[in-house]
């Protein structure tokens, strides 16, 4: 519903990732065992997403269908998997496509699962988390460096934990598309291409150069392309060495066109983005004074599975520590958030059947509304709600995709006063109710913690019947604190906007 969240029990012994890149969509299907992964499928098609986006942000009708035949062919692969055994993520074109495309809705439904789009640097986490795992915790730092369609990922970290992620907007798709779009290819339009990407990668070079870390290592079909390439053609021994690039490059402008490539490791369909893919890359060789890149054979989607993983066996979800890091941050009342959660799973856990949201995703989202429900505070006291909104919808949040932001955004901003439902109204048309839902639990948690007392609260009995709501409080309890009914009429009021009947005995 929000994205993947592990199951409660009975955890999958198979699990698979898909990633829809603006070059190629791939999935990987890996079985369980003994809290290991065993890829056990993989399949991959060359759609080029980000070649069909037009100017207004919308797919194009032929690749819309390109890409969609090819996520009902992974969908028949996926059909005996629950949702929580899937991850499918969207990169760098589905996060330019305009919400009104609905490009994505059909997308989920050709693959039978939700798809969540996540940002630059989320997706420099899981490639970097994927790398770090197939070449296993070594010491000292390395830099990671994922080319994908439409963006580039660098990355440093040191064992399986990155510490600086950037996301740059130059890919094999839109270099190929800008500097080669006749297919030419001549001394010029590789010069301009490298320069451009040198001019790219400016801000962040002295971030990412060379005394930053001890091994390079490149990840995905471009990189891996190149390696092969100039290994075969005898340029580099092992990897690809700044000299080795330089003679690739001075290969492709030797062929002057894009069909008259000729090289052993590209293929037919890899032709027309591979220039602007060797661009890319030694754009970044020479920007961060690269000699030497080691070549990974695992990436994103393989940083997935093992996030899946980490997530089934409880060993870690990162969304955990990204919740206490913000929480911290902004000086957050853990002791108050605490109660305010504690009140709130309580009473998802009576509603939980009736409103439909037993899933653990429900739970873990409640939760991390009211760990962060006044993260606004620090901001301004007048209006913290929207500035707690604001703050999580536009922050770097590792683990959580964009829905996800999206979704932990709207609980924060309805937690207090007006019942918001034009927040509610520009999330996707599927998770409107359950996510309206999830504000009233929080908003009736957040009310019955208002005096901020240590004293514990009495149980609170709720029983729904789809809009309607009613509290049983122990016998005589409002008489005796009639702040607490005044504010529970104001409430009722409040929910009577939304669509909900409150009633409190």
């Amino acid at each position: 519903m929000f994205g993947y969240t592990p199951p409660e029990s009975n955890s999958p012994d198979t699990i698979a990732a898909v990633d829809l890149g603006s070059n190629s969509f791939h999935m990987i299907v890996a079985r369980v065992e003994n809290g290991q992964i065993q890829v056990i499928d993989r399949l991959r098609e060359m759609v080029r997403l980000g070649a069909g986006l037009d100017e207004e942000k919308r797919i194009r009708s032929d690749t819309a269908a390109r890409a969609l035949d090819c996520l009902e062919r992974f969908g028949q692969r996926l059909r005996s998997l629950n949702s929580d055994s899937v991850a499918a993520v969207g990169t760098n074109t589905l996060r330019q496509v305009s919400e009104s495309d609905g490009f994505l809705a059909s997308a989920e439904r050709a693959l039978g699962h939700s798809i969540e789009v996540i940002s630059g640097r989320e997706e420099a986490r899981l490639v970097y988390l994927g790398v770090a795992h197939g070449l296993g915790a070594e010491e000292g730092r390395r830099l990671v460096v994922d080319i994908g369609g439409g963006s580039t990922e660098l990355i440093i970290g040191e064992g399986f934990e990155p510490l600086e992620r950037e996301s740059m907007h130059m890919g094999c798709v839109s270099y190929s598309h800008r500097w080669f779009p006749d297919g030419r290819i001549d001394e010029d339009a590789m010069s301009s291409a490298v320069t451009a990407g040198r001019v790219e990668l400016r801000p962040v070079k002295a971030a990412f150069s060379s005394a930053s870390w001890g091994q390079a290592v490149g990840s995905s079909g471009t990189i891996k392309s190149i390696r092969d390439v100039v290994t075969t053609a005898g340029w580099s021994e092992e990897g690809i060495t700044r000299a080795s690039l330089k003679k690739l490059r001075e290969a492709l402008i030797g062929f002057g066109s894009v069909d008259a490539i000729s090289l052993e490791g590209v293929s037919d369909e890899r032709k027309p983005v591979f220039a602007g893919g060797v661009a890319v890359l030694s754009a970044v060789f020479k920007s961060l004074d690269i000699e030497r890149m080691q070549v990974s054979d695992t990436a994103l989607r393989e940083g997935l599975l093992y996030e899946m993983l980490g997530q089934i066996n409880h060993t870690e979800d990162v969304r955990e520590r990204t919740v206490a890091t913000l929480a911290g941050r902004y000086a957050v009342d853990l002791e108050q958030a605490r109660r305010v959660e504690m009140t709130a799973s309580a009473l998802l856990a009576q509603v939980a059947k009736s409103w439909r949201l037993a899933g653990q995703e429900y739970s873990a989202m409640l939760s991390w509304a009211c760990r962060l429900h006044e993260v606004g505070i620090t901001v301004s006291h007048s209006g913290f709600h929207k500035h707690g909104a604001y703050l999580v919808a536009n922050s770097d949040l590792p683990g959580f995709s964009r829905r996800q932001q999206q979704v932990l955004a709207a609980l924060i901003r309805a937690h207090r006063r007006k019942f918001p439902q034009d927040v509610f109204d520009q999330l996707p048309e599927g998770i409107r109710l359950c996510v309206s839902q999830l504000a009233v639990l929080l908003r009736l948690a957040v009310l019955l913690h208002r005096g901020r007392s240590r004293t514990s609260k009495p149980m609170v009995l709720v029983e729904v019947d789809g809009a309607n709501i009613s509290l049983h409080f122990p016998d005589r309890w409002l008489e005796r604190h009639p702040l607490t009914r005044a504010e529970l009429a104001e409430e009722a009021r409040r929910l009577a906007g939304g669509g909900f009947n409150l009633e409190y005995l």
